[in-house]
This record gives structure tokens, sequence and C-alpha cells, in this order.
């Protein structure tokens, strides 16, 4: 542990847990403006929080701690991953935590913890949705370490700073077949992972399509604030974990404070871009039938296991 990184991780964490409701806002936007409507804001996903915050908490006949734990789990498994992943800086306040198995590990949990809540609560949507919301688990992690460890081949080690750093000390490798196979790879597991659309809508309301949302139906208040904090802030994650591991620039990889603010103000440019790239995408996109996912997903299994090959291939 050093001081840059634990500047890093506070600002890190600040930085994601701040404007990860404006990415979801600024979704939605993008969404209704070229749907032809005139969208809520912005800031409304914030709102929404607030108020949410300020409801009495309540929690279903027959529940037990695992329903009212998940949520909190969800958040901090995220804030966890916030906080000593590069994301602003190469330096992590716990270089043992910022390895890829256990930030794989980390963010699994707070998916299994939300879909332990919806078999919880007992009712048939909430559990359809853990179903399916576990199927698509167990086909996306093995994705995401098949697809980073194969940009770790170079770097000579899984821990996520290292990798961003042999990155950027040689950015030839961007555009080598095994990065490019990489990123393709993680672009499916992001859209599954978050609920995106082909996988899954987040704007649907028929409960026989859901899969996320099917799991969160019975909370409400403070509880549900949560879980849509958390959901928010693992969308930032993911696409922030997308843009520092293909395209690094601007990470700090010194002290001082001009170099975080740079690193602050690169990974809230990349995330943006990203986040808008895939509100358009979705516009133009159909939700895939149930059955439909796991060929999708079986697919970028295929690209992240080629990504690899081509890794040791071309070393």
């Amino acid at each position: 542990m050093n001081p840059l990184g634990v500047a890093g991780g506070v600002l890190q964490a600040v930085v994601i847990v701040g404007g990860a409701p404006l990415v979801v806002g600024l979704m939605r936007q993008i969404r209704a403006r070229l749907e032809g409507r005139a969208g809520a804001g912005v800031a409304q996903p914030w709102r929404d929080l607030r108020k949410q915050l300020r409801k009495q908490p309540a929690s279903p006949r027959g529940t037990s701690e695992i329903y009212r734990s998940a949520p909190v789990l969800l958040v901090a498994t995220t804030l966890v991953v916030a906080v000593v992943a590069p994301f602003v800086t190469t330096a992590s306040a716990l270089p043992a935590v910022a390895d890829l198995f256990v930030v794989v590990a980390l963010l699994a949990l707070g998916t299994v913890m939300i879909a332990l809540a919806g078999i919880d609560t007992g009712t048939a949507f909430g559990g359809m949705g853990a179903s399916r919301e576990v199927t698509i688990l167990a086909l996306v992690e093995p994705t995401v370490l098949v697809a980073i460890f194969a940009l770790s081949v170079r770097a000579g080690s899984t821990n996520l700073s290292a990798i961003v750093g042999s990155v950027l000390d040689d950015p030839a490798r961007l555009v080598s077949p095994a990065s490019l196979l990489a990123a393709v790879a993680l672009v499916v597991v992001i859209v599954a992972e978050t609920g995106r659309l082909p996988v899954d809508n987040p704007a649907t309301h028929l409960e026989l399509t859901m899969v996320h949302e099917a799991m969160v139906l019975e909370y409400a208040g403070p509880d549900l604030a949560l879980v849509e904090l958390g959901s928010a802030m693992r969308l930032s994650v993911y696409l922030g974990l997308l843009a520092n591991l293909f395209v690094p620039w601007g990470v700090a990889t010194g002290p001082g404070v001009a170099a975080l603010a740079v690193g602050v103000a690169a990974f809230a440019v990349k995330v943006t871009l990203l986040a808008a790239a895939l509100a358009l995408a979705e516009v133009f996109l159909a939700k895939l039938r149930l059955f439909r996912v796991p060929e999708l997903l079986a697919g970028s299994f295929l690209l992240a296991l080629l990504s690899v090959t081509t890794a040791y291939v071309l070393v």
C-alpha cells in the first residue's frame, strides 16, 4: 500500500459512486432523444435515488437476512473493485486485490447475492429471474477470465495494474489480433453482465422477459436505492475496465495532483463515450429470445479462447 494508491483509490470510489447514476441517466437521455422523446434528464437517476432513500424500508414477509444484506453486499463488492482497479491511476491501494481473479470473483459475488435474494422472496418472478441470471453468469464469468488472461500473457502477471502498465509501455499490442478478439469478447460480456440489449431490456415492465429486474421486483425504499446504485456502479466499472485495458492513455502512472486530475478527466471521457456508443447501439437492437442468449455468450467465449491461443502463438 502506497500513498498514491490510497489517494487514487479514494478518488476512484468518489468518481464512480458520484458518476455512475449520471452514466445511466446519459444513456437513457440518448435513447430518449433518438426515439423522439424529450427524456427526463441526465440527473434523473440521482433524483430517483434521493426519493427512494427518503422512503421507509420494507421487506416481504418471510424473507431472511440474505434478502436484506444483498443490496449492501452488491454495493460493497463493486466499491472494492472501484477502489483497487486501475481506473484513474495504475497504483492500487491493495495490489493483491487488484488481481484479475479476485476482481472477477468480487463482481460475481454481487450477482450471486442478488440472485439469492430473488430466490429468497419465494415469488415466481424472483426465482425465474435468478435462474436466468445464474445461467448467464455461468457463461459470462469464464469469458471475462479468459479474455483478460489473454492480455496478461505479455504482461507476465494477472494483476490489472500490471496489465494496464504493460500496455502503456507497449501501445503496439493494442492492434494485435489477441487484443482485438479479447475486446470483442468483453463487449459482449458487458452487455450480458449489465443487463443491456440484446440480452436484457432494462426499460421493460414485462415480467416474463425480465432478467435483472425480475429479481429485484420486491425491493423498495433504501434497499431499492442501493440495488439501483450498485447496478449503475457495475456498469461504470465494466466500462472503465474495457476502456483502460484497451485504451489506457490518460491513466496516472506517477504522483501529483495534475496526473490524478488528467486520470479522472480521461476516465470520465472514455466511460462517457462508451456509454453513449452502447446507448446508440441499443436503439437499433431488439431483445434476443432467451434461448438464443447462450449461443451469443458461447460465441464470446470462443473469441476469448481464440484470443488466448493467439496471444501464446504470437508472443
